[in-house]
């Protein structure tokens, strides 16, 4: 009987599983995943601290019950992989002070992404938090329920970091204004905290264009979001405990500190066996997702994938990539080689009452990628005019002038106005490589309760070609 061990449980790690599996029935599944929980939405975890997901098991598509009983899958939770052994083909892992060394003929290695720890002094401080796991959301809304229950959130004479987070009821930081600053900012100023974000950047998700970030900054600060911008922190200041965030320029007071700085691959255990990384730090693969040892795959946050446009290798950590490319291994290992499609960079974020999305190259990519970029940026009407409701969908579009593909666009409405729906006609554009001329030409649905007769994607296409 062939066995196929798979090294992380989440997303791409249990996808593989599953569908290996479920293509070839005698296939030997182990999957060995160091935490206890699998197949989750780990980006749910900003709206469960926020109070809107009631229970942590709400972001658990699968249990380790079920995995185990409904899909005769091995599955080791609490289980972790200290090597792999390419030469004798087994992988080595611990378990409650015991080491377990299990062969296998086909192994993925699904290891994640870890958050990025920036050197900060007193980053180790009490009341320092990150959001790269379960248990992390878990202490965070463990945290905000603190609070919540001390009732009056605008107290000024509470003690340094809340004596130890026990009754916090001041200020929050939180460091850097990514995805998950920007969320985490919505949760908790949802629960009547004093929110600082705090970006070294001169914009706010600076994957998007400037024209969504410039939306996005605006509307934050309506929220009485206090967002500090081109600022460097230097240090989370206390003695045990945080009490302050010190910039170059100044002191904020603040009795908790999110730091959301982003993700690197977690690649040390693939290094230590021998798999090569590409030139994004990220696992090299072929488009079958095969590192450069035989019948070892990588695939999720910790693994390269190909970038539709330009061809080269990126590491995108999303879970739609994960899941994809997971999938795929699974039938590539039960017989059916399959290459799960390359990446075009689509993501979407909301902050507050406010929705982006973006895919493909912006300006300042398909510049360093080495195209000649135009782009433009327009406003247009969400609905019908006449329709009585409705908002503004602001489209920023980038194209090659030469030969006028469509490269890439990033897109902001208010919460429910489409532009992340709308983002999904150019992931198709930038995927299919076609032109502004031909995006024009899209036959998209209208009906007033939805858009306007010229969606504003065909409206940015139209002033786009006409300007190039």
């Amino acid at each position: 009987m062939s066995t196929f061990v798979v090294v992380g449980g989440d997303a791409a790690g249990m996808s593989a599983a599953s569908k290996a599996k479920r293509d070839d029935p005698a296939l030997n599944v182990v999957v060995f995943e160091r935490g206890q929980w699998v197949s989750y939405g780990a980006c749910g975890l900003p709206y469960y601290i926020k109070g809107e997901i009631q229970s942590l098991d709400d972001l658990v598509s699968v249990t380790p019950e079920q995995f185990c009983e409904q899909r005769d899958i091995d599955l080791r939770t609490g289980h972790d992989v200290v090597d792999i052994d390419p030469t004798t083909r087994t992988v080595t892992a611990r378990a409650d002070g015991n080491e377990i060394v299990q062969e296998y003929d086909h192994l993925l290695v699904a290891t994640g992404a870890t958050a990025v720890t920036p050197q900060i002094d007193g980053i180790d401080r009490t009341g320092v938090y990150t959001l790269g796991s379960m248990s992390d959301g878990k202490e965070l809304r463990e945290y905000v329920s603190r609070a919540r229950s001390e009732g009056d959130l605008q107290q000024p004479d509470r003690g340094p970091a809340c004596q130890f987070l026990e009754t916090c009821n001041g200020p929050v930081g939180i460091v850097g204004g990514g995805y998950i600053g920007v969320e985490m900012a919505e949760a908790l100023a949802a629960n009547d905290f004093e929110v600082h974000l705090f970006q070294r950047g001169d914009r706010v998700l600076k994957q998007f264009s400037e024209a969504t970030s410039e939306t996005v900054l605006a509307h934050l600060e309506e929220q009485d979001v206090a967002v500090y911008l081109d600022t460097e922190v230097k240090a989370l200041a206390g003695n045990e405990a945080v009490e302050a965030v010190v910039t170059t320029d100044e002191r904020v007071p603040v009795e908790m500190v999110l730091v959301g700085t982003g993700v690197r691959p977690r690649t040390t255990l693939a290094e230590a066996a021998g798999i090569e990384l590409g030139e994004t730090g990220a696992i090299a693969t072929d488009r079958y997702r095969e590192t450069n040892l035989p019948d070892v795959y990588a695939a999720g946050d910790c693994a390269e994938a190909e970038h539709v446009v330009t061809g080269e290798p990126m590491s995108v950590p999303l879970a739609l990539t994960a899941n994809r490319h997971g999938r795929a291994i699974g039938q590539t290992v039960a017989g059916n080689p399959t290459e799960g499609g390359g990446i075009a960079g689509t993501a979407a974020v909301k902050a507050f009452h406010v929705e982006a999305a973006r895919t493909g190259l912006l300006d300042y990519e398909a510049r360093e990628a080495g195209f000649d970029p135009i782009t433009e940026t327009i406003d247009a009407k969400s609905r019908a005019g006449y329709y009585p409701e409705g908002g503004t969908v602001r489209v920023t579009l980038t194209a090659d002038r030469p030969s006028g593909r469509v490269l890439g666009g990033s897109l902001v409405s208010e919460y429910g106005e489409g532009a992340v729906h709308r983002s999904h006609a150019l992931v198709g554009a930038v995927t299919e490589g076609i032109t502004v001329a031909e995006l024009s030409d899209y036959d998209l649905a209208y009906a007033p309760p939805f858009n306007t007769t010229w969606d504003p994607v065909l409206t940015a296409a139209k002033v786009l070609e006409g300007n190039r």
